[in-house]
């Protein structure tokens, strides 16, 4: 199986694997037309690979065009599964709506920017100060309730399957439990009832590669959201593990023809799982 890459480091790991810079993608079409798939473009390159050369990529075009934007992505979510996600008030940003939106939705609440990424544009609001501060950074209001919690779960799915996850727990400043944002990551039991929102929203979006935020609430697990570009300084030793599952998965979608394996510690056989599975706790 011939593949084009447009990130090295995230396949380091894959032999057979042509890495093209993506700012260059124009000046290898032969090899993309040529290939059996193409590995972690950018965003601004998937309508041109999947509907110009009618590639297959990898992560699906469902993971990068539901991950790229957190309205829509949540409009997904409330499709699928209400119940498990928090309140959400989605509009305009005129002063209208502010004005409705702050009626509306008790205080303290979570603001979000739409496009934002490790805890980067998302706001608690205490005051009308905060909120008038929000509305002045993002193109459109979202609202959310502020659930009473001190961590939440990063759960990493991958192909077809959940590979491992971790418990955020809240940064010194409070409120956010994102590493990049202070949170400390903490190896612990998975709750089954997250881990069954994960297989549903990621089975029924048709999302092959995301780390999803999960909130637990007592027993109740409530999603906030996936990102499809996720770390892995969770957990270490992660990275050889998706290369193997990915690796795997591409060969039972894209290729009838046994290709060669990663070259990652502790794969087996090709076509097989270094950790298959997903562990009673982790």
């Amino acid at each position: 199986m011939n593949l084009i890459s447009f990130d090295a480091c995230r396949t380091l790991g894959f032999s057979r694997t042509d890495y093209i810079k993506p700012e260059l993608m124009n000046n290898h079409l032969d090899k993309l037309i040529e290939a059996d798939g193409v590995l972690f473009p950018q965003y601004w390159q998937v309508n041109a690979l999947t509907y110009g050369l009618k590639k297959r990529i990898f992560p699906s075009a469902a993971s990068y065009h539901i991950g790229h934007d957190k309205v829509e992505m949540t409009r997904c979510f409330q499709m699928l599964c209400p119940q498990h996600v928090p309140w959400t008030l989605i509009a305009a940003n005129t002063p209208a709506e502010a004005d409705r939106v702050w009626e509306q939705m008790p205080s303290p609440f979570v603001a979000k920017i739409p496009k934002s990424s490790m805890g980067e544009g998302v706001f608690l609001i205490e005051s009308l100060a905060d909120w008038q501060a929000y509305l002045a950074q993002s193109p459109v209001i979202y609202a959310q309730e502020y659930l009473p919690i001190d961590r939440d779960l990063r759960i990493v799915w991958v192909g077809d399957q959940i590979v491992d996850g971790y418990w955020r727990l809240q940064a010194e400043q409070g409120f956010y439990n994102n590493l990049a944002r202070g949170g400390v990551a903490e190896l612990g039991i998975l709750p089954p009832e997250a881990c069954d929102l994960v297989r549903q929203l990621a089975t029924g979006l048709g999302i092959d590669h995301g780390g999803f935020d999960i909130a637990m609430v007592g027993r109740h697990p409530y999603v906030l959201e996936f990102n499809r570009m996720f770390g892995n300084q969770g957990i270490a030793g992660m990275q050889q593990t998706i290369d193997t599952i990915i690796h795997d998965y591409l060969l039972r979608c894209w290729g009838p023809d046994e290709p060669d394996h990663p070259d990652t510690p502790g794969s087996g056989p090709a076509g097989t799982l270094a950790n298959p599975g997903l562990p009673d706790a982790v």
